[in-house]
């Protein structure tokens, strides 16, 4: 047997293991496991949605001097760089570790991280120090992304993969009408002015320790395990798991269909899943980089600058900007929610690209009739709203097509490595551009902006269109092989395989998985 690390060696093989765990895993009717899951796992990105829209819309309350910290306004922009240059760094720094030590230690320590941060901005009195526990914040949620994407990923059955995967994801915008809702109260004159804002960033806090209790009960990925030598931990967990979903549903599950023999390894080198992307997969990495660049620019560039749009060309008052941001918000969270269960039915190719393109057409209608200067504030927020009804959806699935096409392995650094260059490049470049546009005080240079957001979308969706992975259903085994995974056409020079045991359920077949590693 050869093993298939992506770079032709088999330094640091160990024992080998035939397993069915995958398959297991993949063929289990929905049950209350996977909504623990769900809720467990899938709220960080509600708490990334109530953590950005809160310091967008306090951000008017730190800059007043009775507010216990006296912010400037570049102060506000600047705690907002240093958020996202934490998240970018966090996830870099944290998906290294989760692939390396499991991820249920990292998605347990990334909340903690959270916790402890954002309950210490609740509690700053100076800039320096406002600015320390917004990078760690933001350092937090990064690593959440990583740790979190590769859980859900390896837990959820292939069947719903992706819409679950897009409902988790676009839930950052129901922490974002949260956000936009809760601080109309907390600003109101029913608090201090050094009190509202404080208590805001309090109850994300709260909501971290809840969201604690619950994700301490999800159980580390059996995939995880089983090919870091910890077989027998993964069959017990699967084990404990299928007899949960069999006593909740009454029926004997169905045998699982495929085995896979890999090569265990307690620890895979760094340079190995580093490698693996751009020289196994140079395809799929250009895909990725594509999406989530695409995303990243058009979201930071209204997300930041609606509010200074609305109020610049439509009159909109800073206290009324709010009630705008809940209504796009919500607009947001509707695309993944109608349409998720599309990318599972119709395929990844033809909804993925299907949503970028689409939201670069309008964005383009934005663009004309912007310039126009034939839309009212709310006929206004009505085509941002159709736009990033497309456009969610998509960005949705750009975190879903990471976490899928490369080996298991390298998820969580494949998620925190796009992630991280996709929110640098575009993420920074998207609110710097449009805030120098809407400086001019004039619609014809915004329009380039929408243009240009127009653009880097419809790349996305042409990227997609040449390069999209066919994922829908698949066993994330099949769509990227383990590094670890063997090819079983020659004798093993180790002696036979170890089997592992399928748990409940009968012994499906005992013909080892193909390994399927390749460019595209």
């Amino acid at each position: 047997m050869r093993v298939n690390d992506g770079t032709g060696s088999s330094a640091g093989t160990g024992g080998l293991v035939r397993t069915a765990i995958p398959a297991r895993l993949d063929r289990l009717p929905w049950a209350r496991f996977h909504w623990m899951v769900v809720i467990g796992l899938g709220t960080v990105w509600i708490l990334d949605g109530l953590e950005v829209t809160m310091v967008g819309a306090v951000g008017s309350r730190l800059t007043e001097d009775d507010s216990g910290i006296s912010l400037s306004s570049g102060d506000i922009g600047t705690a907002a760089a240093i958020y996202v240059l934490g998240s970018c760094l966090g996830a870099l720094f944290f998906g290294q570790l989760t692939d390396r030590f499991g991820r249920k230690r990292l998605f347990l320590l990334t909340l903690g991280v959270y916790i402890a941060a954002t309950t210490a901005t609740a509690f700053s009195l100076t800039p320096w120090f406002f600015f320390l526990t917004r990078f760690f914040t933001g350092a937090g949620i990064g690593g959440e992304y990583a740790a979190i994407n590769s859980a859900v990923d390896e837990l959820i059955p292939a069947r719903v993969r992706g819409r679950v995967d897009l409902l988790i994801n676009g839930s950052y915008w129901l922490g974002s009408a949260a956000g936009s809702g809760l601080t109309v109260f907390l600003l109101s004159e029913h608090f201090a002015a050094d009190v509202g804002w404080r208590l805001a960033f309090g109850l994300g806090a709260l909501l971290g320790l809840v969201i604690l209790v619950v994700r301490r009960h999800v159980p580390e990925s059996p995939r995880w395990l089983f090919i870091h030598g910890r077989a027998d931990d993964a069959e017990e967990i699967v084990g404990g798991i299928e007899a949960e979903v069999q006593a909740q549903s009454g029926e004997r599950l169905a045998e699982p269909a495929t085995r896979i023999t890999i090569r265990q390894r307690s620890v895979i080198p760094l340079r190995t899943i580093a490698s693996t992307a751009f020289r196994t997969y140079p395809r799929r990495a250009v895909l990725g980089l594509a999406l989530f660049i695409g995303q990243a620019f058009l979201y930071n560039a209204f997300t930041f600058d609606l509010g200074t749009i609305l109020t610049t060309f439509y009159g909109v008052s800073s206290a009324t900007v709010p009630v705008f941001l809940v209504v796009y918000a919500l607009g947001n969270c509707a695309g993944p929610l109608v349409l998720g269960r599309l990318f599972d039915t119709l395929g990844r190719q033809p909804m993925i690209a299907g949503t970028y393109l689409a939201a670069a057409a309008f964005g383009v209608v934005l663009a004309v009739l912007f310039q126009a200067g034939a839309l009212t504030a709310w006929t206004f927020l009505a085509v941002v709203a159709v736009t990033f009804f497309f456009a969610s959806a998509g960005a949705s699935a750009a975190y879903l097509t990471v976490s899928e096409i490369f080996p298991m392995e390298t998820r969580a650094l494949a998620i925190a490595f796009f992630y991280a260059v996709g929110t640098g490049v575009g993420g920074i470049a998207g609110p710097l551009l449009f805030g120098h546009l809407i400086d001019t005080g004039r619609t014809g240079p915004v329009m380039v902006g929408f243009l240009v957001g127009a653009v880097v979308m419809a790349v996305g969706g042409v990227a997609e269109l040449m390069f999209g992975v066919d994922a829908a259903g698949r066993s994330l085994e099949d769509i990227a092989a383990p590094l670890t995974a063997i090819e079983d056409q020659e004798p093993c020079p180790d002696g036979p395989a170890v089997e592992v045991p399928v748990g409940p359920s009968p012994a499906g077949s005992t013909a080892a998985a193909r390994a399927h590693p390749g460019s595209a």
